[in-house]
């Protein structure tokens, strides 16, 4: 089957599920499935159920697409995403994008947890992603075009929408949450960075690192969607801190700022102005 057939494929089957047409599609990163709770007149479908989705197979992805509305605005999100380092190719981690485009939405958060490389990047900082590294990252965009998406050679200077970081800071001072913004590097996984590696980012000017989001923002660019990134900060990454790396680590601190991260969310989406 050629891909865009899968991507048709899918989006019929999302099509004939959803109830309302999304103003926002939001992807929610390892631990933080719980802002998915603050959906409103939820309606839920499993990855499983939908044609060509791969079921998820990390803690912390429960493996599921929500619509509903939050704050008055209509969303989908997705409860858990697909990662590279589970054995997908680009174009199955990034099929969730595509399938959004098609369904005709414009606009896309993207969360993750992430590793701390900035010095005051302590556990529980939340980040602003305002550009990325993705030179570890296999392109997304590699293969025959897909015309009806995007050009072939997409300008990549903007891939977090400079007026949504503008409102995410501006709605992080409303409800007293504090922020920063920062610079988000990908690396392939499962294997957490070397320390080496990681100072070798902070050389390039990345501020934290993680396995997720930038496969995902590069093809929502390439659709022409805006895109607003947040890291949650769950540990110092390798070499900066006095413990080594676990997955529960990322779980346990997602766990213990879900509240600022839930209420930082939901404050973007309702002084969001859609277009």
């Amino acid at each position: 089957m050629k891909y865009i057939d899968i991507i048709n494929e899918s989006t019929q089957s999302i099509a004939d599920f959803i109830e309302i047409k999304p103003d926002i599609a939001i992807i929610l990163g390892s631990g933080l499935g719980p802002l998915a709770n603050e959906i409103e007149n939820p309606k839920e479908i499993s990855y499983t159920d939908i044609p060509n989705f791969p079921p998820s197979t990390i803690p912390g992805h429960e493996g599921k697409l929500i619509t509903g509305t939050i704050e008055g605005k209509n969303v989908i999100a997705m409860k858990g995403r697909f990662h590279y380092y589970e054995g997908h190719e680009m174009d199955i981690v990034t099929l969730p994008i595509r399938v959004f485009s098609k369904l005709g939405i414009k606009n896309l958060i993207v969360t993750n947890a992430a590793g701390g490389i900035r010095d005051s990047f302590n556990p529980g900082t939340i980040m602003i992603i305002n550009d990325q590294i993705s030179l570890f990252c296999p392109s997304p965009l590699r293969g025959p075009n897909l015309d009806e998406f995007g050009p072939r050679f997409k300008d990549m200077t903007e891939v977090y929408s400079n007026n949504l970081i503008t409102l995410a800071n501006e709605s992080a001072k409303k409800v007293g949450v504090e922020v920063e913004n920062g610079v988000y590097s990908y690396f392939r996984g499962p294997q957490f960075e070397s320390p080496v590696e990681v100072r070798a980012i902070r050389t390039l000017g990345g501020d934290a690192t993680g396995m997720s989001t930038v496969p995902e923002a590069i093809v929502a660019r390439h659709c022409g969607m805006s895109t607003l990134g947040i890291s949650l900060i769950t540990n110092k990454a390798a070499g900066l801190g006095a413990n080594q790396l676990n997955h529960n680590e990322v779980m346990e601190t997602a766990g213990h700022s879900e509240k600022n991260m839930i209420l930082l969310v939901k404050k973007i989406i309702k002084d969001w102005n859609l277009q």
